[in-house]
């Protein structure tokens, strides 16, 4: 008797393994949102995301990309001055300078971002990467977290806000 049950259990683990390596495959960003929808599904970018709509910039983000975003967490915008979040939310040309800022055109992995000395952003100004002790910085801002994938780019999580000079 154990060893029909045995018998069963390898059959059944066997249609699992069939099942799974013949169904169709659908790619990571098939099943990934957008850049928009990845930040929001995260949690901890409400203001970034809020940001982004004021500065009509949500609509690209959604596109079809590739883009890398250097995200700032909430807790990073809570550390900026209150003068200047309300200030940056009624100055639409200059929160999307800043919003700019933070993305660049292309999905550019962290492996890939660690051979470069410095990358272009979208608003035209350049960001210097820099790695010292084991923690990377772009902008003099440090990267939290690198590599959350999304449908049309990648996500850096940084603990600030960069403010182009």
């Amino acid at each position: 008797m154990n060893s029909i049950k045995r018998y069963i259990a390898a059959l059944a683990a066997l249609a699992a393994v069939s099942v799974a390596v013949l169904a169709p495959a659908s790619s990571a960003a098939d099943r990934q949102g957008n850049i928009v929808q990845t930040a929001a599904a995260a949690g901890q970018f409400k203001m970034l995301i809020k940001l982004a709509g004021v500065a009509g910039l949500a609509g690209a983000l959604e596109g079809k990309g590739p883009l890398t975003v250097f995200a700032p967490t909430d807790a990073a915008f809570a550390r900026l001055p209150r003068a200047t979040v309300a200030a940056l939310e009624h100055n639409r040309a200059e929160l999307r300078a800043v919003l700019l800022y933070h993305v660049l055109k292309g999905r550019i992995t962290a492996a890939q971002l660690l051979k470069r000395h410095s990358v272009k952003t979208l608003n035209g100004q350049s960001l210097t990467v820099r790695v010292k002790h084991g923690v990377v910085t772009v902008g003099g801002v440090r990267v939290i977290k690198a590599n959350i994938a999304a449908s049309n780019g990648v996500i850096h999580v940084i603990d600030g806000v960069l403010i182009p000079r």
